[in-house]
């Protein structure tokens, strides 16, 4: 019997159910994937809580995952049965034991990758990607701040950002994620709970400010983000842990130099099978390499993700987490 966490009703972890549910045989374009890893994210706590509305009730919640692909549908030619396989997209439903999906969304797992680094990395680290590589193009001799910064994404930013001649600066809670992050590429780890990270930001760069925040807080770090930021610099909201920032007057913005925002997200980046394919790619090289270090430093049964998602909530976790299968 399969199994998956189902939602009925949106609410806290309490409303993440353990039940059988019934996988059908794949159709046209779609693969059969028998799960080994799933990628917890704060985007599932968005579902869960009816931030962002499920396509459907019940639902099954998560959006990255990996594992080995156990039957074909019509007109699937690129994936073959007992392919490694991984992916970070929508349809929604990660949080199971197998699983439908459209082949063109799945990539194929290199070798010297094991599934649980690629469940762990292919959200965080395709949207590392886009955003240091596209969004904002990181030039050597950037000074940059990354909130959040011994996160799952932050960890990856910091040591990917330190590796195209960044100089990085990154809040954090504890003095613990504090010596994490600078293990991985954080110049200046502040603790924002302790320290004003925008007098920080202006001491660091002797009152310079720096040309982009990545910001995945939200409202609690918003107001003085745009502060930090240099005239022409770029506001990269990319997460709300906090909450949503409410609406503003965009004036603002002109006011304080003629700023940038921007509200990215990984789907609209990988849209297009070409772009997955080579966000893919330059994820997997610099970790095969070893630009990119994974930190899989939580792991828990699927069946126990109630508590992994209270302890992401409550900001318990540091790098990534994964739910095994």
């Amino acid at each position: 019997m399969t199994h998956a966490i189902r939602i009925h009703q949106t609410g806290g972890p309490e409303v993440l159910r353990w039940e059988a549910i019934d996988v059908p045989a794949p159709g046209v374009g779609e693969v059969l994937l028998r799960q080994t890893a799933v990628g917890l994210n704060y985007i599932d706590v968005y579902f869960r809580t009816g931030l962002y509305a499920a396509p459907t009730m019940p639902f099954i919640p998560g959006l990255e995952g990996a594992g080995v692909v156990a039957a074909v549908g019509p007109d699937v030619t690129a994936l073959a049965v007992g392919d490694r396989v991984a992916y970070a997209s929508a349809p929604i439903g990660a949080y199971a034991e197998a699983r439908l999906m459209p082949a063109d969304r799945l990539v194929k797992i290199p070798d010297g990758i094991s599934d649980e680094q690629a469940a762990a990395m292919m959200l965080q680290g395709m949207t590392t990607q886009y955003l240091v590589r596209r969004t904002y193009k990181i030039q050597p001799g950037d000074t940059i701040l990354v909130h959040a910064a011994a996160g799952g994404v932050g960890l990856m930013l910091c040591q990917w950002a330190k590796h195209l001649g960044a100089t990085v600066i990154g809040t954090v809670s504890s003095d613990e994620k504090a010596a994490l992050a600078k293990a991985n590429g954080c110049d200046y780890p502040v603790i924002y709970t302790r320290e004003d990270f925008q007098a920080r930001v202006l001491e660091i760069t002797n009152g310079q400010k720096v040309p982009v925040v990545y910001d995945s807080v939200g409202v609690d770090t918003f107001a003085k983000s745009l502060d930090c930021l240099a005239p022409l610099g770029m506001m990269v909201l990319f997460g709300q842990a906090s909450g949503p920032v409410p609406p503003f007057e965009l004036g603002t913005l002109a006011a304080k130099g003629s700023l940038f925002i921007t509200r990215p997200t990984l789907f609209s980046y990988t849209a297009k099978r070409d772009d997955l394919v080579t966000t893919a790619q330059e994820l997997f090289e610099v970790v095969g390499t070893g630009v990119v270090k994974i930190a899989v430093n939580q792991t828990y049964p699927l069946a126990e993700a109630a508590q992994a998602q209270r302890d992401l909530e409550a900001r318990k976790t540091t790098g990534s987490t994964v739910l095994k299968v």
